[in-house]
């Protein structure tokens, strides 16, 4: 089972550690790089609870429409990571997720995720409403801390 702790150190950032499983693991040794993206899911769990408080998706309101990955460094069995995630970019309809993955404080795959305020009622994209805009707001990186990008 895929042991998932969520943890909110930083004013802007939410932390979830997750333990590697043997079936990350690829035939070179490492975690392969297909589980990153589900990993980086993971650690969007409390922006989706800004967004839909009850996760029903009856009410869904996230539309991912992009997702880049930089793999930067081998993660391994046997070690904890961390995934860091916050607000990158809040935009009318749109806003952008920064992420990356530490293990043993090393920084090994960053990225940023691209959502759409959406009603899938509708099937159309929506103006984000300022009190979700504003509870974003709250984990939004400021100019401090702009090289968590690079």
């Amino acid at each position: 089972m895929l042991k998932i702790l969520i943890l909110e150190i930083t004013p802007f950032m939410f932390e979830t550690i997750i333990t590697p499983r043997v079936n990350e693991t690829d035939g070179a040794g490492h975690i392969n790089n297909t589980v990153v993206p589900i990993w980086f899911e993971a650690g969007r769990l409390e922006i989706f609870r800004i967004l839909t408080p009850d996760l029903s998706f009856a009410s869904w309101k996230a539309a991912l429409v992009n997702i880049n990955i930089d793999y930067v460094k081998q993660i391994y069995l046997g070690k904890d990571c961390l995934i860091q995630t916050w607000i990158d970019r809040i935009g009318t309809k749109s806003f952008a997720v920064g992420e990356r993955v530490l293990q043993q404080g090393d920084i090994c795959a960053k990225g940023v995720a691209t959502y759409v305020y959406y009603n899938y009622n509708k099937a159309e994209s929506e103006e984000i409403p300022l009190s979700v805009r504003n509870e974003l707001k709250k984990h939004m990186t400021g100019e401090e801390n702009r090289n968590l990008r690079e």
